[in-house]
């Protein structure tokens, strides 16, 4: 009788030792693919379904051994779709994977300067992105507000998931660039020339597209400041721009400048109805919080920096330096 049951409890140990071994074989065992492979998993997909997608593929050799896994930890079942980036570690771990929701990520940079019009197009290209954009009632689907989306994205990198929507990342923009004039203008020079916080998103779009050096933005924040409070037009190019549309091809005529458009702040005075690109933090601190100084002009030196002046006679000298490539 002793003999028979240390048989058993032999043969018990046997099969114990030889279940431990396939268990931790099955844990351990990698999925068969040679590189990282993108794997979409649908909403409503159990693991039998997956176990068998990955079988079918060639991924796995069988699914039984899996399920017994996921009988002993049931967590395994808890399937979060989305796309995934398996490798060939173990397949448990890409099972886990798709269980701690760790889908691919991908991104999508606003570039501080870019008017919304190059944002849209550029919205059409980004990858696994939902494009679900209405371009003819922009900023209700984004804003809520029948106004015009210029100026309201905030310049940053904006990170998604596979079938996040295109609304869903400029509304993160958008609440972004709010909460950012927001806390700017409760910190503003109190001395500035803006009715509203909206007007200070305008000349900060301005300040934007005229600054070639980060560190001269106040400088020319000043400028522009300057010219308002002396009721002097802005007369700055990048407005001009922005009212000929899609219709300038890379060179300002003087007939552009002549031409009554409500962007051209050559023939109108003060700011321009709507912002004419998507300022950056910087910019918008700049046009908020401008240095005390008395210049009125500036011209582009040629190599991103600007000479600044006080008077009519020092720009005019300015510009036959930088422009006319003459000196006295």
């Amino acid at each position: 009788m002793l003999k028979v049951i240390l048989s058993v409890l032999l043969l018990a140990l046997i099969t114990t030792l030889v279940g431990y071994q396939q268990l931790q074989a099955t844990i351990n065992s990698p999925l068969n693919i040679t590189t990282p492979t993108q794997f979409e998993v649908e909403k409503g997909t159990g693991f039998n379904k997956l176990c068998k997608q990955w079988q079918a593929k060639g991924w796995l050799n069988s699914c039984w051994r899996y399920q017994v896994v996921a009988k002993l930890d049931p967590t395994l079942t808890d399937l979060k779709a989305g796309l995934y980036e398996l490798t060939n570690t173990s397949v448990i771990n890409n099972i886990k994977k798709i269980n701690n929701g760790e889908q691919l990520s991908f991104s999508f940079t606003i570039i501080e300067g870019q008017n919304l019009r190059e944002v849209i197009a550029a919205i059409a290209n980004a990858p696994q992105l939902n494009n679900n954009l209405n371009t003819e009632q922009l900023a209700q689907q984004i804003r809520g507000e029948d106004t015009h989306l210029e100026g309201w994205l905030f310049p940053d990198t904006y990170h998604y998931h596979s079938n996040d929507t295109a609304t869903s990342l400029l509304k993160r923009a958008a609440e972004k660039m709010q909460q950012t004039l927001a806390q700017a203008w409760q910190q503003r020079d109190k001395n500035v020339p803006y009715k509203n916080a909206y007007e200070a998103l305008i000349m900060a779009s301005i300040i934007e597209k005229e600054t070639g050096l980060a560190s001269e933005r106040p400088l020319i924040a000043a400028v522009f400041v300057n010219r308002l409070n002396a009721n002097m037009r802005l007369q700055t190019d990048p407005t001009v721009i922005y009212g000929l549309g899609e219709g300038f091809d890379g060179d300002i005529k003087r007939k552009d400048l002549r031409d009554y458009t409500p962007y051209n702040t050559y023939r109108i005075k003060g700011l321009p109805p709507t912002p004419i690109a998507m300022p950056s933090k910087a910019a918008i601190l700049a046009a908020l919080n401008p240095p005390k100084t008395e210049y009125v002009y500036f011209v582009a030196k040629g190599d991103g920096s600007h000479q600044f002046s006080t008077t009519l006679k020092q720009h005019n000298a300015a510009v036959k330096t930088y422009i006319l490539n003459k000196t006295n």
